[in-house]
Parts: C-alpha cells; sequence; structure tokens
C-alpha cells in the first residue's frame, strides 16, 4: 500500500520541508493564502488521502506563500515498469 502512495508522501515532505526552509507557520503561510489555518494543516496532512488531494492551482498558492515556484515534471518509466502499464 505504501508503494502506491510514495509520490503522495514525497509531496507532503516537499510542502513541509518548503514551510520549514521558510521559516514559516502554518498560521503565516495560512494568512498569506487567505484561508484559514485548519485548511494548511489539511493540505500538510492530505498525502494518502485522495478526499482531500489538493489542486495544482493549491498547490501553487502554497508554494507563492512560502516565496516557491512550483515545478512538476513527467518522466519515463523504466522500461519494464512500462511493458505493464
Amino acid at each position: 500500500a505504501y508503494a502506491a502512495l510514495a509520490d503522495e508522501f514525497a509531496m507532503l515532505g516537499e510542502l513541509l520541508r518548503a514551510r520549514q526552509a521558510a521559516g514559516l507557520t502554518q498560521a503565516e503561510v495560512a494568512e498569506r493564502m487567505g484561508i484559514p489555518q485548519s485548511s494548511v494543516a489539511r493540505l500538510e496532512s492530505s498525502a494518502g488521502s485522495r478526499k482531500h488531494a489538493p489542486s495544482i492551482a493549491t498547490l501553487r498558492r502554497y508554494a507563492d506563500a512560502l516565496g516557491c515556484d512550483l515545478h512538476l515534471s513527467l518522466a519515463p518509466k523504466p522500461e519494464r515498469a512500462r511493458k505493464r502499464a
């Protein structure tokens, strides 16, 4: 089950690292985004919960609040994984 959620957990780790590197609290990020602190807490804990998966627009607003750019990328799958897909 963890393998299926690896990308979500990696994203969660990125969000937390970026906020900590910016030296901001959830409340400060929420204020910059114009949303309640509880929404930032939900965003940062939504990994693994498909119900609350953030949109790209939300991730972009979060990144902006931290003074960061949002980068997305697509990478080719290893040959073995492509045959199964």
